[in-house]
């Protein structure tokens, strides 16, 4: 694929642009006055709200997109009887790839597309766009296909990335897990104190309204993406490390294949910060600037006199041996007092006053779909979060598990509700997905979620069940989303904190679940009704 980025007015043109990593550069694209267009097969606030600010969204995917900014509008045609399915010069390579299953898969939900023939012919009018792609991008798609055959240029999501650090001063948060939270905090920290950054997140955040905005300022904030290695390619005048862990096994053999992108990435940039909590950050990264839930390690950044409250945290902040002051955060967890501690980290290297970190921290609520509520009737908290890794999991259900202690119902549950989310990494932590819900009362556990990978035989949702089950005395099954909300209307009650674990597609049933329960609301006690 190239790599050149031209930024000077030529067009974009986004093959998924619905998802949410791709959508956030085009919204930034678009708002830097670019022309920008994008195809997606399901259209979404996200797409709708990219069709706000000028881009144009197309509803299938096909080569004919490719023409939308010709100067001329009949300049170049597809013909669907000249050039069948594979019979260009890349075809042949291209099915032999993606055994011809012509798939598209976007972020957070899986789309199957059948590949059309098609023939195209750029004249002397036609502007060939910029294609910009993510690895998810099926080589058999017909509109990737075409635009290799008209010989536009071709952009990973990464390139585009890279080439956008590079026109701001920027920072890129890296790391298996936390970054979107740590990027978004960071960003609204540095909008809080008046530097109007651009950010590039990969979860929506209610300040700015998505999961991207465009400020004038110097300052870019970017989560910086580790799945498909293409982490390599960014250099940022500043990189956060929040963790290091293999999570995609799709695309890493080991954990040490994991250290080298990651060790690739740290050289890259100006300036590491790191968490030292994380061994493999500490041994292999050896930040400039540290910071560590654990005062004694002697990190740059620490905390102590830590409160964890079921509506938020507090705890005091250190910098080299120094109080800098009371840290009050809406966030539950260990977990998101180690990215506060990267955003105080940040903060201070950049100049600003701890006071003024301190304050955007407290008004900071968090990404869609981390710790996300989404209701709550009938004395039922339902919460929607993104884990879906071992490490992830375990985290969240101890927040969890902090919260539903402070209701106030005579029986508190945490109940987990899983969707195990890719076959590959299911299969490479079974183990450790049995042993992660020890903060959980009851788990039900559904099928898995593919995201465009092949099934394999010998793992299953069942089979995850099962493991759990050898640690855990409260485990059900249920094969479908279908079955899911059944069990969740028949079993749900008072007290409980009904916990949305995945990837995947599983958070489309909590709105099903909630209405049922504010049905039934009015034949409750008044203390069990809506409090939402």
């Amino acid at each position: 694929m190239l790599t050149s980025v031209d930024f000077s007015g030529r067009p974009f043109h986004f093959i998924g642009i619905g998802g949410i990593g791709m959508s956030a550069l085009a919204y930034v694209i678009a708002k830097r006055k670019l022309p920008v267009s994008g195809s997606d097969i399901r259209s979404s606030h996200i797409t709708e709200r990219l069709q706000a600010i000028g881009a144009h969204i197309f509803a299938e995917q096909q080569a004919t997109n490719l023409e939308f900014f010709s100067s001329s509008p009949n300049s170049s045609r597809a013909d669907a009887t000249n050039v069948q399915l594979g019979e260009s010069a890349n075809g042949a390579a291209f099915l032999a790839a993606s055994g011809v299953r012509g798939q598209v898969i976007g972020d957070g939900e899986e789309k199957t597309l059948t590949p059309t023939p098609y023939h195209l012919t750029p004249s002397s009018s036609t502007v060939l766009p910029q294609v910009v792609c993510s690895t998810a991008i099926n080589p058999a798609n017909s509109e990737y296909r075409a635009a290799l055959d008209l010989g536009c240029p071709i952009l990973h999501r990464s390139d585009l990335l890279a080439a956008l650090i590079q026109d701001y001063y920027s920072i890129a948060v890296a790391g298996t897990h936390g970054k979107t939270t740590t990027s978004s905090m960071a960003g609204y920290v540095l909008l809080e104190a008046g530097l109007d950054p651009t950010i590039v997140v990969g979860g929506e955040v209610t300040a700015w309204g998505g999961n991207a905005r465009l400020g004038k300022g110097k300052y870019l904030v970017a989560e910086a993406d580790e799945s498909d290695g293409s982490l390599v390619k960014l250099a940022s005048e500043i990189g956060i490390i929040t963790n290091i862990e293999l999570d995609h096994p799709d695309h890493y053999e080991s954990l040490a294949e994991v250290i080298d992108t990651f060790q690739i990435f740290a050289r890259r940039c100006q300036t590491t910060i790191g968490c030292i909590d994380c061994t493999t950050v500490k041994e292999h990264i050896k930040p400039a600037i540290s910071y560590s839930l654990q005062p004694e390690i002697g990190a740059d950044y620490t905390a102590d006199c830590v409160v964890y409250r079921g509506e938020g945290t507090t705890a005091r902040v250190w910098e080299r041996g120094n109080i800098l002051g009371q840290l009050n955060l809406q966030l539950l967890g260990k977990h998101n007092l180690s990215n506060a501690l990267a955003v105080v980290a940040l903060g201070r290297y950049l100049g600003l006053e701890f006071e003024a970190i301190a304050s955007a921290c407290a008004t900071f609520s968090g990404a869609s779909r981390r710790f996300e509520k989404r209701g709550e009737v009938n004395g039922i908290r339902f919460i929607d979060d993104y884990a879906h890794h071992p490490s992830e999991i375990n985290a969240t259900l101890a927040a969890a598990k902090i919260q539903v202690n402070g209701l106030d119902f005579p029986q508190n549950r945490v109940v987990a509700i899983f969707q195990p989310h890719r076959y590959s990494r299911t299969q490479t932590f079974l183990k450790e997905f049995g042993q992660c819900f020890s903060s959980a009362d009851l788990v039900i556990v559904t099928d898995i979620y593919g995201a465009g990978e092949p099934k394999l035989n010998d793992i299953n949702g069942e089979r995850v069940a099962q493991e759990i089950g050898l640690h855990h005395p409260q485990v059900v099954y249920q094969p479908s989303l279908k079955a899911v909300a059944r069990f969740l209307t028949e079993n749900l009650q008072p007290g409980d904190l009904a916990i949305f674990l995945g990837a995947g597609n599983l958070n489309q049933i909590i709105p099903e679940v909630v209405a049922f329960y504010e049905q039934t609301a009015q034949g409750m006690p008044q203390e069990y009704r809506l409090r939402a």
